[in-house]
């Protein structure tokens, strides 16, 4: 069994795998413009972020009912916990769905009827973020979050994702306020694509308690200080950032020196249907590619369960700290 961990960056919409997308497809009497899986498969070799995101939300028109949310929702908790995953903050991307005219209700109560029986079904404890699309109008994030308030008993906390440049994080600054003020533990993705300013900004601006990349960070000495002195934890995506061209191959991902740096780094798939692998597989990659030592990453299985959102439940956070400090590879 892979060694415990917490996958803390992950977009449920980004685990529609192939065979999934055309069973949902024919049962709700959606075409796609690909003639099998095989065909589709070959589609998720894009060439960048917005190649990706465009093929992203096309395949979202097989989303419909709260059933096939929650045939996601399994299918993806089933596959994580096979690689080691015991708990999972999961983000969803509400406007994407309420733009094709599936309301917010269909979406939650979809991936709750997964997430709320995920202990008992796969060993995995869960948190639902709402992300906004960064590409979208900032009145549009306010709407998306007032339609989300019956459901914030399901919602821990907000995120910000998709097209990252020409999209700072001072345009969602208001949403950002109202959701601190419901509550809400707020996340952001910053320094994937944008520069480190994002990151700072990100942190000064929304309050984020967690940057989710945060990659370029490295570009800015005083940033990393101020992110290692605060212990402010980055969710990492390797194969994610070798796909996306962030980094060019993943021998050169600077991760090792990120950990050096005191950096509270955790490792992620990000949208593992289409990046090429989920928790553990990213886990393997970098071992192989780094050379990460067993004690390196059982660190990084470590930060996984700091940089949690589970302040509400200390014990389980410690059991699940004691798993990793107890694992032999």
């Amino acid at each position: 069994m892979p060694i415990p961990k917490a996958e803390l960056h992950l977009h449920i919409e980004g685990t529609l795998e192939p065979e999934l997308a055309f069973a949902l497809a024919a049962r709700n009497g959606v075409e796609l413009p690909y003639a099998d899986t095989e065909e589709l498969r070959k589609a998720y070799l894009f060439e960048d972020l917005q190649t990706f995101l465009n093929l992203y939300y096309e395949l979202m028109a097989v989303l419909r009912t709260e059933r096939d949310f929650e045939d996601l929702a399994n299918a993806y908790l089933a596959r994580a916990a096979a690689q080691g995953v015991r708990h999972a903050e999961i983000f969803f991307d509400p406007q994407a769905h309420i733009a094709r005219g599936v309301d917010m209700g269909t979406v939650v109560e979809g991936l709750w009827r997964a997430l709320g029986s995920s202990e008992t079904n796969h060993g995995i404890s869960t948190r639902l973020i709402l992300c906004f699309l960064r590409d979208e109008s900032a009145e549009s994030a306010l709407e998306t979050l007032d339609a989300a308030k019956p459901y914030l008993d399901r919602i821990t906390g907000i995120g910000l994702d998709s097209a990252e440049v020409g999209h700072p994080p001072v345009k969602f600054r208001e949403v950002y306020e109202a959701a601190a003020a419901l509550g809400l533990r707020r996340v952001a993705h910053a320094g994937e694509e944008g520069p480190p300013a994002y990151i700072t900004e990100a942190l000064d601006i929304l309050g984020v308690e967690r940057v989710d990349h945060g990659l370029r960070c490295m570009e800015d000495e005083e940033l990393v200080a101020r992110l290692v002195r605060d212990r402010i934890p980055l969710t990492l995506c390797p194969l994610s950032n070798v796909r996306l061209r962030a980094v060019d191959v993943l021998a050169e991902h600077p991760l090792p020196a990120m950990l050096d740096a005191g950096l509270l780094c955790t490792v992620n798939s990000d949208d593992p249907a289409y990046f090429g692998g989920y928790a553990g597989d990213n886990f393997d990659a970098v071992r192989e590619a780094l050379g990460l030592t067993e004690e390196r990453l059982r660190e990084l299985a470590r930060n996984s369960f700091v940089a949690s959102f589970l302040e509400d439940d200390e014990d389980r956070r410690a059991r699940y700290l004691a798993e990793v400090e107890a694992y032999v590879f």
